[in-house]
């Protein structure tokens, strides 16, 4: 679906290319579980405007001023200094704040209202020279900032605001040595008003009171906490660096942004009372230390760092609150004492945070510092709450939790007690009857990378070993279109497969638009194609089961009359039935609704009767037809031989946009405070119930960013919930459709899902620079699918509207042609590629055809009123000419346009030649009316009509607006790609759909996955020449590719 509004061009736009780390590691390194920040208000325009000193998605640090736009505490964070008189405290920050840039002491950030929180930034993976140079984690889209002292850190690079570059050079990372006493900040989070308030906790600085004494002793009990069903590890158990696949040890991880875990409390105090402990014990390290060289290799990363600095002194990177890096460690403890409880490493523990929830974690290091001070290491789990999906997770089990990298020091006294946390097998439908209702229990891993929540990665043959090996292999994938239109999300996603050598077919589609149905069935003559609406398509498949079970049987039943009386009204008298009486020849079709529009809703059949015409066929309800058991029963049998109807377990992949009219930017009556209740946007929430129902292996929704950004993005957050309680693995992105080569940006939200027992497909990277219109949701700028800064790429330069449409013939305002001839060759690759035959983009057999002159289809325009035409005619026909260029228009020193008191210009109709919405459209200041494309730009959105009086889509040298074809072209569909109904239905059609491009790329990777050939990163690369190739192009060159071809359409 689209919903968007298309900005206004600009002629100094830039080309980009979006960019992310190409050898990152797959997940985030932990940041203590927290709720992410609000974002700041932001307007209803569906697409925010870029600024005009705006540079590419690239993203570059470069030549980039600070935006005005709201920037969010998703965003990279720029760091501060600490100040003098706070640096010795080494205060606790939200992990959403950090150092600043040049000279400038420390200050805490607050948002009042709308102004604009700078953004500071927080480091991931500091592994480094310290873990054999091993690459640094990065986020999608970040900027490296400066370099850190090469003294100490060598050639290791930190990251920066993903988005938008610093105002000045001196960003460089400030390393602090602080020598006094710690004190601990809490940070609080007020979402009402928007506002981040840290407050300072002074602590006692008697060493004896900080810090507690190293008790050596040795017990034989522990506390009363069963923890035998516990995930421990003795302390040889963590030997190794890597830990149930994770690195644990080799490395000591930054603070991360995006999804926060929940800012925790460090007590420095033993004093205060702890739950379910002994207020009066002290939390101690017992036992002798562990060997120093045994330590050494356990932890060498955190020796080597303390060799690099005096003895005696606290390092610390100023990168986030919670992730101080300790390094003046003195020895290494496996166990601790803390409220009359043992801890040995490995073990899970509830850890003390700001709220009442209290937070989970697995303790993997023990140590005391030089000055005396006992900490802890731990990797945090998240709970549903502290990841992207926030308050939308309401209705999941409270004991599950998620696994995660993320790793920061805390003092030991902040444990509070022993947690028993179990890994089980993510299955979907799982009933968790052997987990008690006070344990906790993981089964998926959340990376903040792209919002990720994936299955633990394991042995790789454990991924595959609960699907049947002829799944592994199967020879044809079938699909599902929800909300399929005229068939652009599918129609992609096929090709794309295609050319990964996966057979997928759309076998079902529903769309509750005739003239879109019409369309799809049209192109896709084989699919099982249902005009109806997505709610009662639902209710039929769940009474298709009942029928299916209740029809399926083996024995033969006993035949039945099958009569059925019905009033004379109904039917006029067939030969020699009585005038009472009609007899049922055969069921033709079934439906849940209300066809006959009754005003009774339920399961309908269409009887095709004895003797009439096929014009008398009529719907009847199931309930009338109840002497008719043989012709039903032969019905369903026949249906699920040829799969009419989909059940569960037989669907591979759902694919769809669900509607969310309800959102939209043109929409001033939405429902703001909860749009699940407006009745436009329960489509998601149709989408998710089919998911439920029918269990397929990989899911795909599309929206607009809107989903995100309205109501502080409830309704996407709503849909990742849905996957992730469906025991599904999820990942949402962020795609530019210009990034795949076409002369329109289009930013738009994809979801991947898929079954815990497949792979969870990846985002493809950009093949294309583009000229960006618009930006993302602040909040949502780390899940813009791009190369990362400094990671190398062979990108295309950016396709404009040239490059599509100037071979296409001259037509007039009133063209009515349904097919031309082309004449002129095509003259770019996009046009080459575009004019492929549907043989060569899928490589059928079926769709070999002969060697006919091609045609061309729907190249005809919306024909403008004669006003409309006589104005148009007037406009210039030159880059950026529009209603302004006109006489009788004044420019104020204000931009707003004013009627010219004395020159007032008429048509032959009587009326003024620039009519009254010029000038009160935008407040007097928008260009768009009646404007011109040039062949050097491309288009912000392609929406799903092209009116001039508010668009920019008039043709560059033509006066008419771009027609049927270009428009397609515009979305990326192959020019054998015909449209049925209206010229403005065909419009809706082309604009409400996914650009191909788009979905065959997704397609692409959807492939690979099915493959099993996808790895754990989030993104990549697809082949070299992609976007503009066809299949039979790309076949020889796939890995593992067999060149078949098929029969199928």
């Amino acid at each position: 679906m689209t919903s968007a509004v298309d900005s206004q061009s600009d002629p100094q736009s830039n080309s980009l290319s979006p960019t992310l780390s190409p050898n990152a590691p797959d997940c985030e390194p932990f940041l203590p579980p927290t709720q992410f920040l609000p974002s700041p208000p932001t307007s209803d325009a569906v697409e925010t405007p870029l600024p005009p000193h705006a540079e590419s998605l690239r993203y570059s640090t470069s030549q980039q001023p600070e935006p005005t736009i709201v920037e969010d505490a998703n965003a990279g964070f720029r760091k501060r200094k600490l100040s003098a008189e706070k640096e010795g405290n080494s205060l606790r920050r939200s992990p959403r704040f950090s150092a600043g840039s040049g000279s400038g002491s420390r200050h805490l950030v607050k948002w009042h209202g709308s102004r604009d929180p700078e953004l500071p930034l927080n480091v991931q993976n500091f592994h480094g020279k310290f873990n054999g140079g091993e690459h640094l984690r990065r986020c999608p889209g970040l900027n490296p900032s400066e370099k850190l002292d090469v003294k100490l850190y060598g050639t290791l690079e930190l990251r920066r605001s993903p988005r938008f570059s610093s105002s000045n050079g001196n960003e460089n990372m400030e390393i602090n040595v602080l020598q006094r006493k710690r004190k601990s900040k809490a940070v609080h989070q007020t979402k009402k008003n928007i506002k981040a308030v840290s407050t300072s906790i002074e602590l006692s600085s008697s060493t004896v009171e900080q810090h507690s004494e190293v008790k050596i002793m040795s017990r034989s009990s522990t506390c009363g906490i069963d923890d035998t069903k516990s995930l421990t590890w003795s302390s040889e158990a963590i030997t190794s660096p890597y830990q149930n696949g994770r690195t644990i040890s080799n490395s000591f991880p930054l603070s991360e942004l995006d999804d926060d875990p929940p800012r925790k409390k460090y007590r420095t105090s033993t004093s205060s009372t702890k739950e379910g402990m002994d207020s009066e014990s002290i939390a101690a390290f017992i036992g002798d230390p562990i060997p120093e060289d045994e330590a050494q290799k356990r932890w060498g990363w955190r020796y080597e760092l303390k060799d690099k600095k005096c003895k005696d002194q606290q390092l610390k990177i100023n990168e986030g609150e919670e992730d101080e890096i300790i390094a003046n460690v003195k020895c290494h403890y496996a166990q601790a004492e803390v409220g009359n409880c043992i801890f040995s490493l490995g073990d899970c523990a509830f850890v003390e945070g700001e709220g009442e929830e209290k937070h989970v974690g697995r303790i993997i290091e023990f140590f005391q510092t030089t000055e005396g001070q006992n900490y802890f290491r731990v990797q945090w789990f998240y709970r549903i709450q502290d990841t992207v999906v926030q308050d939308e997770g309401g209705f999941h089990d409270k004991r599950r939790v998620f696994y995660s990298s993320i790793m920061n020091d805390n003092l030991i006294d902040c444990i509070i007690g022993k947690a028993n946390v179990t890994q089980i097998t993510p299955r979907v439908g799982l009933k968790l009857a052997s987990i008690s209702p006070s344990d906790l229990y993981y089964d998926m891993e959340y990376c903040v990378d792209y919002s990720t929540f994936r299955n633990i990665p394991t042995d790789a043959s454990a991924v595959t070993e609960n699907l049947p090996s002829s799944d592994l292999c199967k020879n044809e994938l079938s699909l599902l279109d929800l909300y399929a239109g005229c068939g652009g999300m599918s129609t992609g996603l096929c090709l794309g497969a295609k050319t990964a050598s996966v057979n997928l077919v759309t076998r079902w589609a529903v769309d509750s638009d005739m003239s879109a149905s019409e369309s799809l069935k049209l192109n896709h003559p084989d699919t099982h194609v249902r005009n109806e609406s997505a709610e009662d398509f639902l209710e039929l498949l769940k009474e298709w089961e009942k029928l299916c079970k209740r029809y399926n049987a083996t024995v033969a039943e006993r035949k039945l009359s099958c009569r059925s009386k019905y009033p004379e009204t109904t039917k006029q008298e067939v030969h020699d039935v009585s005038d009472h009486e009609f007899e049922v020849s055969k069921l033709i079709d079934i439906c849940f609704g209300d066809p006959k529009e009754t005003g009774n809703r339920g399961l309908y059949f269409k009887v095709h009767w004895k003797g009439c015409s096929t014009s008398e066929d009529t719907w009847e309800p199931i309930k009338s037809l109840s002497k008719c058991k043989e012709s039903i029963q032969d019905f369903v049998r026949k249906g699920m031989k040829s799969k009419i109807l989909p059940l569960p377990g037989e669907v591979d992949v759902i694919c769809g946009g669900p509607p969310c009219q309800g959102i939209s930017g043109y929409n001033r009556f939405r429902n703001s405070e909860s749009p699940l209740d407006d009745e436009r946007n329960r489509q998601i929430v149709i989408f998710m119930d089919m998911v439920k129902f029918l269990k397929p292996r990989y899911v795909l929704m599309e929206n607009v960013v809107d989903i995100l950004r309205f109501d502080k993005g409830s309704l996407g957050r709503y849909a990742l919930s849905r996957l992730v309680h469906m025991k599904y693995q999820a990942r949402l992105g962020i795609i530019a459709a210009g990034c795949y080569g076409l002369p329109q940006f289009r930013l738009r939200v994809f979801l991947w899902g898929s079954h815990p027992s497949e792979v969870l497909p990846q985002f493809p990277l950009p093949t294309h620079d583009v000229i960006v219109r618009y930006w993302p949701p602040p909040e949502f700028e780390r899940n813009v699918v791009a190369y990362d800064e400094n990671q190398p790429r062979e990108l295309e330069k950016a396709t404009v509207i040239q490059d599509a449409i100037s071979d296409l013939p001259a037509v007039m305002n009133s063209e009515t042609r349904e097919q031309m001839p082309y004449q002129s060759p095509p003259e770019t690759e996009f046009q080459r590629y575009i004019r492929s035959t549907k043989y060569e983009m899928t490589g059928s057999k079926s769709n070999e055809t002969t060697k006919e002159r091609p045609l061309l289809y729907d190249h005809r325009p919306h024909t403008l009123s004669e006003d409309s035409y006589e104005r148009v005619c007037q406009i210039p026909k030159r880059k950026g000419a529009n209603f302004r260029d006109l006489p009788g228009v004044v420019v104020g020193a204000d931009n707003v346009v004013r009627r010219h008191p004395t020159d007032n210009p008429m048509l032959a109709s009587g009326k003024p030649l620039i009519p009254d919405f010029c000038f009160t459209f935008e407040g007097g200041k928008s260009k768009r009316p009646y404007a011109r494309l040039w062949w050097d730009e491309n288009l912000p959105t392609a929406l799903t009509f092209p009116s001039c009086h508010n668009q920019v889509v008039l043709h560059p040298e033509q006066d008419r607006v771009l027609t049927i074809r270009e428009y397609a072209r515009l979305q990326g569909f192959p020019d054998y790609y015909r449209f049925h109904g209206t010229v403005k239905g065909r419009y809706r059609q082309i604009g409400n759909a996914v650009a191909i491009p788009v979905s065959r790329a997704l397609g692409y990777t959807l492939g690979l996955a099915c493959r099993k050939l996808s790895g754990n990163e989030p993104l990549v690369a697809l082949p070299p020449k992609f976007s503009h190739s066809h299949y039979l192009q790309l076949s020889n060159n796939q890995p593992g590719n067999t060149d078949d071809t098929d029969n199928t359409d």
